[in-house]
C-alpha cells in the first residue's frame, strides 16, 4: 500500500485519502454512462479517511476501481437525446476514464473496471438498505420485507491525492502546537528530543502546504500527459 500511495504522490506530497461507494449507485438495467451522467455535480462516493468531503474538481492524482458492472457495451443514451461523451465510449474502462477526466481535468488518473462484484454473503454484515436487490442494485421502492439478504454489490473505490487532505494535515498541526503540550508529553516521555519534535512539526507544516489548491499544478499536468 505504501508503494501504491507513492505512485499517486509527487511535488512533495506523501498522503492519499480513501473513498468508496458501497454499493455503487446503479439501477438494474441502467448503463454505466447513464449512471455517471446522474453524478456530474457530485461524485458518487464518500470519504473513508478523515478528510472532509471535497468539491468536484479538486484532485492531483487518483486511482479508481469499479467492480460488478454489467458486461454489455454502453448504451447510446436516451432516444432523441444527443450522444454524450460518456455514451460515445467503447468500453466500461473508457467510460470511467472519461468521467474522471471530466470531473478532475488535468489530474493524473488511472481507472480499472472488474466484472466480479464484491461478495456480501454471510458472514458479511447485512447492514444494507431494503432498497437493494440481491445483486446490490438500487430499487425505486423496497420489495416487501424479504430477509434473503444482499449476496453481492457493485463497488467503486478510490485513492486520491487531493486538496481535501490539507484540512486534515492542518488540524494535526494545530493539535501539536506548543500550547497543546499535554497531548505531546507522551512523545517526550518516550525519549523524543524537543529538536526532533520541532523538526517533524515543521516538516508536517511543509507537507500541509503541498496540498494547497493549485500547488504543484505543473507537476500534475505533466503526470497526466504521461498517462
Amino acid at each position: 500500500m505504501v508503494h501504491f500511495a507513492d505512485s499517486l504522490t509527487f511535488s512533495g506530497r506523501k498522503v492519499v485519502a480513501a473513498w468508496a461507494a458501497l454499493p455503487f449507485p446503479a439501477f438494474p438495467g441502467s448503463s454505466l454512462p447513464d449512471t455517471f451522467s446522474a453524478h456530474q455535480q457530485d461524485v458518487p462516493w464518500q470519504p473513508l479517511s478523515s478528510a472532509r468531503e471535497q468539491k468536484v474538481g479538486g484532485c492531483f492524482a487518483q486511482s479508481v476501481v469499479l467492480r460488478g458492472v454489467c458486461k454489455e457495451r454502453p448504451s447510446s443514451g436516451c432516444p432523441g437525446q444527443p450522444r454524450s461523451p460518456l455514451h460515445s465510449c467503447e468500453s466500461p474502462e473508457e467510460v470511467l476514464q472519461q468521467y474522471l477526466h471530466s470531473l478532475f481535468p488535468g489530474a493524473f488518473s488511472t481507472a480499472h473496471v472488474l466484472q466480479q462484484p464484491c461478495d456480501t454473503r454471510p458472514p458479511f454484515p447485512q447492514f444494507f438498505s431494503p432498497l437493494l436487490t440481491r445483486r446490490g442494485f438500487l430499487l425505486e421502492k423496497a420489495q416487501g420485507s424479504s430477509s434473503a439478504g444482499v449476496e453481492s454489490v457493485p463497488v467503486l473505490a478510490a485513492l486520491q491525492s487531493s486538496p481535501a487532505l490539507r484540512a486534515l494535515l492542518a488540524g494535526l498541526c494545530r493539535q501539536l502546537r506548543p500550547r497543546n503540550a499535554r497531548c505531546c508529553s507522551s512523545f517526550f516521555a518516550a525519549g523524543v528530543e524537543q529538536d526532533d519534535f520541532q523538526e517533524a512539526l515543521e516538516e508536517l507544516r511543509t507537507l500541509c502546504q503541498c496540498y494547497e489548491p493549485g500547488s504543484g499544478a505543473d507537476g500534475s499536468e505533466d503526470e497526466a500527459d504521461s498517462d
